[in-house]
């Protein structure tokens, strides 16, 4: 049976990949996209995320506009040199014929997953602030989610923003504390696997070189990001961020992962900071705030070549 997935997005170059694998897998159920601030505007997220389902011949699935903002916090803004001005790699394209549904993300997720409890798991594969948001508007859901699989944090390997801050958690902390400390299922695919899992420009020409609109579409968006990793990295790769938050889901005995209470720094220089207790010392991790009931199950590592080969096989 088709796993039912709410998938929260800013696409966001990856986080196209990421949408396009999960509705070609044929695993899934996608209920609906919730759009967040991050790669784009909300705004901009949110016409982004209907333009993809129309290239992917997918305007049954309503999309839900999410939070503009952090919690408490200004938002840092977009980010045109790794996904463009426009989050698709500066294509322009053209405006989508559809709407967004008359209902917030939050509201959209309370009420789906009241109502069928157990069944869902949430895909947030950006800032967690519609998660968040939904968990203030109904706590119960953290007992009604099947559970939750986020692409985000950094827990033994550093972030990508600074020296300790992954780039979705570091963009709202205050939401990450929220929800790594309610009582439900949390699996973290963090930079910890997604600094592993990379495609070299040789294989993301599979995507160009392929018949279906989807798979021209990324063909066409990630040359602009490839440039962004050659400037930083000296060489053409792709990191594939959000796309491994759907990968896990679809065969998780291709990763290796650890089981780790994780606590999310709020405040100085280390805001946004996925600090995991895997050691033991004078004082318990609950000393500390940790939330031990309710680990996390962290993503550490991966067969990387069946990953990406599972991924092109579906392109």
């Amino acid at each position: 049976m088709a796993e039912k997935i709410i998938f929260d997005t800013d696409p966001g170059i990856d986080d196209t990949i990421a949408l396009f694998l999960a509705l070609a897998s044929g695993k899934f159920d996608v209920l609906g996209l919730t759009t967040i601030f991050g790669n784009v505007h909300t705004d901009l997220a949110t016409t982004n995320a209907l333009r993809l389902l129309e290239i992917a011949g997918r305007t049954d699935i309503p999309v839900a506009h999410g939070a503009d903002k952090p919690l408490v916090r200004p938002y840092h803004g977009p980010v045109p040199h790794i996904h463009g001005a426009d989050g698709q790699g500066d294509v322009n394209l053209p405006p989508p014929s559809t709407q967004a549904i008359d209902q917030s993300a939050a509201q959209f997720i309370v009420e789906q997953v009241m109502a069928q409890p157990g069944e869902i798991t949430l895909v947030p594969v950006g800032p967690l602030t519609n998660i968040a948001l939904a968990l203030h508007t109904q706590p119960k859901i953290a007992e009604k989610v099947k559970r939750v699989v986020l692409m985000g944090g950094a827990a033994l390997v550093p972030g990508n923003v600074n020296p300790a801050a992954e780039a979705n958690i570091f963009n709202d902390p205050e939401a990450a504390h929220v929800v790594f400390s309610a009582p439900w299922d949390v699996t973290m695919v963090g930079l910890d696997i997604t600094h592993q899992v990379l495609m070299t420009d040789e294989q993301l020409k599979a995507f160009a070189a392929s018949d279906k609109a989807t798979s021209q579409h990324v063909g066409r968006i990630i040359p602009l990001y490839l440039d962004f990793a050659h400037k930083m990295m000296g060489r053409q790769v792709m990191y594939m961020h959000d796309p491994t938050a759907i990968s896990y889901l679809l065969k998780p005995e291709l990763f290796e992962t650890k089981r780790y209470p994780v606590r999310v720094e709020t405040q100085g220089m280390s805001s946004g900071k996925t600090w995991v207790w895997s050691r033991t010392g004078d004082f318990p991790p609950e000393h500390f705030g940790y939330n031990v009931e309710h680990p996390a199950t962290i993503v550490v590592g991966a067969d990387v070549d069946a990953v990406n080969e599972m991924t092109l096989s579906y392109v």
